[in-house]
């Protein structure tokens, strides 16, 4: 799966934007950014559409963004998996966004939404539980921004051995005892989550890397937002390894382990087989 740019690095230096300097995009990029949205697809067999859209033109505002001129919003069908093939496809795009110099953060809750989903044109069979502005981040963030990035500890992250384990959950996984999945891990531990809840969890065995949602939020009418925190975390894992070279892909086969209360199977990574 060819990205076009460093996911790693993308991963190591994007950090959530919300205060941008005003500026449009410069032709460049948005034409760029325009082609990359056209080809994204979304993985699990979700079918995804992303625009591009001009704030002005559709009316377009979020009470905790200032200076944004442009957002991108993705609708998905409600079928299967859409929650997690939306959320790795979404953050693929602010990834891509990134890696040019400009600033992203997904909105759930802190947006028109109606705006949003007539430009979008959402039939009632489909969902948009995201959306971002686009743009060049300000040269110093709003105190608005500054105060919500202190209150949600936005920075912060659970320890690596409160979020992975070998075998079951009552065996702690230390960073370097992870082996060659250990960066691919450290990617899922930086990855975004609604309210920096961090809901991802993994159980490495023989068998593959199992990921489940330690659930804190509940669903709401276009779905389980925290779905689409760990689809982020799926495409933060895969990207990671793939640049590494290392490859395999995600199934839904339950290992049936023990889990600890309101944690729930998502999904799991198998290696290729011959890929020790």
């Amino acid at each position: 799966m060819t990205t076009g740019f460093s996911a790693k690095e993308a991963i190591r230096n994007r950090k959530s934007v919300r205060s941008f300097d005003g500026k449009p995009l410069s032709e460049e990029d948005k034409a760029a950014l325009e082609q990359y949205l056209k080809g994204l697809t979304a993985p699990f067999g979700v079918p995804v559409e992303f625009r591009l859209l001009d704030a002005a033109a559709f009316g377009l505002s979020s009470p905790v963004i200032i200076g944004a001129r442009t957002y991108f919003a993705a609708k998905a069908e409600r079928t299967g998996h859409f929650e997690l093939g939306l959320g790795y496809s979404f953050e693929k795009a602010c990834l891509y966004a990134a890696s040019r110099g400009m600033g992203t953060v997904m909105l759930a809750a802190s947006l028109n939404r109606e705006a949003f989903e007539k430009a979008l044109d959402v039939k009632e069979n489909e969902v948009m539980p995201v959306a971002s502005p686009v743009g060049y981040p300000a040269a110093k963030r709003s105190i608005r921004e500054t105060l919500m990035r202190k209150g949600l500890k936005a920075d912060d992250r659970v320890p690596f051995e409160r979020l992975f384990f070998r075998d079951g959950f009552d065996r702690a996984l230390r960073k370097e005892d992870a082996g060659d999945l250990a960066d691919a891990l450290e990617a899922v531990r930086r990855a975004p989550s609604a309210a920096n809840r961090q809901p991802w969890r993994a159980v490495i065995t023989e068998s593959g890397v199992h990921f489940y949602e330690q659930k804190s939020i509940k669903d709401s009418p276009l779905g389980d937002v925290q779905k689409v925190d760990m689809g982020i975390a799926l495409c933060h894992f895969e990207l990671s390894l793939e640049e590494d070279g290392i490859f395999g892909s995600f199934v839904f086969e339950d290992p049936e382990l023990a889990v600890p209360a309101n944690t729930h199977y998502v999904a799991s990574w198998k290696r290729d087989a011959g890929k020790a």
